[in-house]
């Protein structure tokens, strides 16, 4: 069975850091581009980062450059969301997707998804 399960939301003071992640099971994940999307209240779900299959190529939202990073560990078929100087506007549920192939990180930013998580919450209390 596929899953993507995230873990390690919460809440946070704004200024404050999270770390998410990703475990992946069911298949094999290396070959894979993976990222986050997020979704706040009354809005669509929106993108945040992508990793390419073999983490040399990333992605990021607009909103959150120079604060996220992502990354990943193929051997622990995890990926990482770091979070730093985090704000109210980014409160949300955080979503783990994953999609096989192996373009650069930024062709998957809008590209449909094979595979999401169940969500995590993040909530930045300001």
């Amino acid at each position: 069975q596929v899953q993507l399960v995230e873990s390690g939301g919460g809440l946070v003071q704004a200024g404050g850091s999270l770390r998410l992640s990703c475990a992946a099971s069911g298949r094999t994940w290396s070959n894979a581009a993976m990222g986050w999307f997020r979704q706040a209240p009354g809005k669509e779900r929106e993108f945040v980062a992508t990793i390419s299959w073999s983490g040399s190529s990333t992605y990021y939202a607009d909103s959150v450059k120079g604060r996220f990073t992502i990354s990943r560990d193929n051997a622990k078929n995890t990926v990482y969301l770091q979070m730093n100087s985090l704000k109210p506007d980014d409160t949300a549920v955080y979503y783990c997707a994953a999609t096989s192939g192996y373009r650069s990180a930024s062709y998957y930013s809008n590209r449909p998804v094979d595979y999401w998580g169940q969500g995590t919450q993040v909530t930045v209390s300001s």
